[in-house]
């Protein structure tokens, strides 16, 4: 890959695992709820499950998804009602002093999160359809290692900004707002993909 291909998927990568989308709210809801230490096998199953998704998809369900779009139809409605689901849960999330109410994500939960996340089938597709241009594994191994690195503070930036926020959710009050706020914005995050 020429330099010029690599500083674009670079761009996408960044501005795609940076920006707001149901990961990255989720992250922040869990460091705010619970620090960034226990939110780490989060973190890491949206590292490891996505790039792990982009070798995948790249590898063969763009091609299935083209013979059979009503599959990728269907799972579209499947993953959307599922994250109608996650901001149910997070909203209903009641506040405590206590950090025994919110449950982290697991690292398998958040690996396997990936595969009903519209914005992750968003990004998977469209940087390997776009910026794998030589078309191979390689290709595709390329993009997955990049997803990879760039995620790694991307995920952590989140987290650690949903932490910083615990000391603004010192009141059961601010805590059962700021939930329903996420669990708002998961929604928001979810609407481009409805149309």
């Amino acid at each position: 890959m020429e330099l010029q291909q690599l500083l674009a998927l670079f761009t996408f990568v960044l501005v795609s695992t940076a920006s707001p989308g149901p990961n990255n709210i989720m992250l922040m809801t869990s460091g705010a709820n619970i620090g960034f230490l226990r939110t780490i096998p989060h973190m890491l199953g949206i590292v490891f499950g996505f790039s792990f998704m982009v070798i995948l998809v790249g590898v063969g369900l763009m091609n299935i998804f083209s013979l059979y779009p009503t599959l990728h139809q269907g799972l579209n409605v499947v993953c959307i009602a599922y994250l109608f689901y996650l901001a149910w849960k997070i909203a209903r999330s009641q506040p405590s002093n206590s950090d025994t109410i919110y449950q982290p994500m697991s690292f398998i939960a958040a690996a396997n999160f990936q595969w009903v996340n519209p914005k992750a089938w968003t990004m998977a597709i469209t940087a390997v359809s776009v910026y794998n241009t030589t078309a191979n594994w390689q290709g595709v191994a390329l993009v997955s290692l990049m997803f990879a690195l760039v995620n790694i503070p991307s995920v952590s930036l989140w987290t650690y900004a949903g932490q910083k926020l615990q000391i603004w959710l010192s009141s059961p009050l601010r805590v059962k707002w700021f939930n329903y706020s996420m669990a708002g914005l998961l929604v928001a995050s979810v609407a481009p993909m409805m149309m």
